[in-house]
């Protein structure tokens, strides 16, 4: 079998490019991104169906039926791409650049890193700014510590559900299974809020990412032990602490990575947070750990990421000669 008919090799070029390249602005300029397109569905279907004056169960089924449409829609287009590549002379490549969009190594860096940049070069209201772009949370309530924190939380968050879920459904069942993958969970970052509007129409999308994201959660917790000493940090408290800690957080799959990297670098992650209009009052993940996080510990924290996908690629690499040998 050729190296680049094999879904695992296809993957960790993929890997590859997403790394080097990652998502080139000039190019999405032009065109409308993927994950943008899946938006837009989900945006029409919202302001179509989640209506204030529709009953709770009436909401709450438009949501399965979106929920319905975004997994089969994804199987059914990644099944398509993935068939159009099979029949190219070199549609290996179509996989690859596809694979590349949809994995988030390079984006997540960059955004995380310029949390970093904007409080070393604008101080606190820089911070505050770059921050906005990536959590939830009210910036306004932040001071230093709270940005750094939350960039932080964000970079272990979204590794497990930016970087090694697609990685895993990509592994599992090819383009399909990626594209079915980043529908649910852009409509859980749309719709899976647990407020007036969504708690019913969002319902479906939010418990079905929590299931499809359980893999994923719990490898990411593991490459980011092992990357740990890279960070100045130890595997095993690392891996303590996700064992102390993990089902602490309010998310089944959120507190294992943010565990992980608060045992890794010696931090107190997650607890009480501030969101536009209510209060999470989590439980701190790795309580005795530094609360004063700073710009440093956002570049321990970007350390620690490049050194937990190193990891990953490992992992795909020794799949790919175990399971679709040559």
């Amino acid at each position: 079998m050729l190296l680049y008919d094999t879904t695992l090799w296809l993957l960790l070029a993929a890997l590859l490019v997403d790394a080097v390249v990652g998502d080139p602005d000039w190019l999405w300029r032009r065109l409308p991104h993927p994950v943008a397109l899946i938006g837009k569905v989900i945006s029409t279907f919202d302001h179509g169906f989640n209506r204030s004056h529709s009953t709770a169960q009436k909401r709450r089924f438009a949501g399965v039926l979106l929920l319905v449409i975004l997994v089969f829609g994804g199987l059914l287009v990644g099944a398509v791409l993935q068939l159009i590549a099979s029949l190219l002379p070199h549609g290996g490549v179509l996989t690859v650049i596809i694979g590349a969009v949809f994995i988030a190594q390079n984006s997540l860096f960059a955004h995380v890193a310029a949390v970093r940049r904007g409080l070393l070069q604008d101080g606190l209201a820089g911070g505050r700014q770059a921050v906005a772009m990536i959590v939830g949370r009210d910036p306004k309530q932040l001071d230093e510590a709270g940005v750094s924190r939350a960039a932080i939380e964000s970079c272990a968050e979204n590794f497990s559900d930016g970087v090694v879920a697609p990685v895993f459904w990509f592994a599992l069942l090819g383009l399909p299974g990626l594209i079915a993958y980043k529908a649910v969970n852009t409509a859980d970052s749309m719709i899976g809020h647990k407020n007036e509007k969504y708690a019913e129409f969002g319902w479906a999308s939010a418990r079905f990412d929590d299931l499809i994201n359980l893999p994923a959660s719990r490898l990411s917790a593991i490459f980011i032990a092992l990357a740990a000493p890279f960070a100045g940090g130890s595997p095993f408290k690392s891996l303590w602490t996700v064992a102390r800690d993990a089902r602490k957080h309010r998310s089944p799959n959120a507190g294992w990575p943010e565990a992980a990297t608060a045992g890794a670098l010696n931090l107190a992650l997650a607890g009480p947070r501030i969101y536009s209009g209510y209060t999470v009052d989590d439980p701190y993940m790795n309580e005795n750990g530094r609360r004063d996080a700073t710009a440093r510990d956002i570049s321990r924290s970007l350390t620690l990421l490049c050194g937990a996908c190193v990891f990953q690629a490992l992992a795909v690499l020794w799949a790919a000669y175990t399971f679709q040998p040559l």
